[in-house]
C-alpha cells in the first residue's frame, strides 16, 4: 500500500480540481508547506504579486502605485512586492461541527497601502468586501464564512527613524466550499490578491492567464 492509498478519494478529488484553476498572471503561486495539526489532510498554497513592469496597468493603490506616480514611470519597480497571501484546503473525513462540513478553505492575505487608504475607517469593511464580491464574482458557492481584517502600522526610530512609516491590511478569512470542487474559490482568492495588491480587474471577457510555476 503505498501512501496515496491513504488519502480520501473526495481529498484527492479537490487536488486534482485546485491544478485545474486559472490564476491571473501576475500571481506568482507555489506550493508551500501545509500546517500538520488543523486537519487530517491539508494543502497549502503561498502567492506573491510583484510590481506590474512597463507596458502594464498601473496598480491602484499601495507602494507601487506611489513609486511610479513619483518616478513618472521611469523607475524599475519589477522587484517590488505588492501582496503575499497563503491558501490552505483543509479535509476531515469525519467532518467538523465548526466547519458545517468536510472542507475549510483558510486563508491570509498582507499588502500594504498608501497612508490615505490605511488610515480609512472602513478599511476593514472594504476588505472584507473584497473577499465576498470575489466568491461571488467566480459563483464559489461556500458556507460560514467568517474573518478578521487588521490595520498594522510601522513605525521606525533611533538609526532607523528616516526609514518612512507604513501601514499594511491583513485578512485572515475562512469558509467552508460547499463541494469539493474548489477550482472557482482558488480563482477567487487568486483576483482578491491581486485586488489587495492594487492591480486594476481583469476587463471582461479576458481571460486570466494560467500561471505556470517557475523552476
Amino acid at each position: 500500500m503505498n501512501a496515496l492509498d491513504k488519502v480520501p478519494p473526495e481529498f484527492l478529488h479537490a487536488l486534482g480540481t485546485l491544478r485545474k484553476a486559472q490564476c491571473r498572471g501576475e500571481l506568482h503561486l507555489a506550493e508551500i508547506p501545509a500546517p500538520a495539526r488543523l486537519a487530517p489532510f491539508a494543502v497549502a498554497l503561498g502567492a506573491e504579486v510583484l510590481a506590474p513592469g512597463p507596458g502594464t496597468a498601473t496598480p491602484l493603490h499601495g507602494p507601487a502605485a506611489m513609486a511610479l506616480a513619483a518616478a513618472s514611470g521611469t523607475a524599475d519597480d519589477d522587484e517590488t512586492e505588492l501582496a503575499t497571501g497563503r491558501f490552505i484546503l483543509l479535509h476531515d473525513p469525519e467532518g467538523s461541527a465548526v466547519w458545517d462540513g468536510e472542507f475549510r478553505i483558510v486563508t491570509y492575505i498582507r499588502a500594504q497601502l498608501e497612508p490615505e487608504m490605511g488610515n480609512d475607517e472602513m478599511l476593514g469593511t472594504v476588505a472584507w468586501t473584497w473577499l465576498v464580491e470575489a466568491l461571488e464574482n467566480h459563483k464559489a458557492p461556500y458556507r460560514a464564512a467568517g474573518g478578521t481584517a487588521t490595520r498594522v502600522l510601522s513605525e521606525s526610530f533611533g538609526t532607523l527613524a528616516e526609514r518612512p512609516g507604513s501601514i499594511d491590511i491583513e485578512l485572515r478569512a475562512s469558509w467552508t466550499p460547499a463541494t469539493s470542487d474548489v477550482t472557482a474559490h482558488l480563482e477567487a482568492w487568486s483576483d482578491m490578491v491581486c485586488t489587495f495588491a492594487g492591480l486594476p480587474p481583469l476587463p471582461e471577457g479576458v481571460t486570466p492567464l494560467t500561471h505556470r510555476r517557475r523552476n
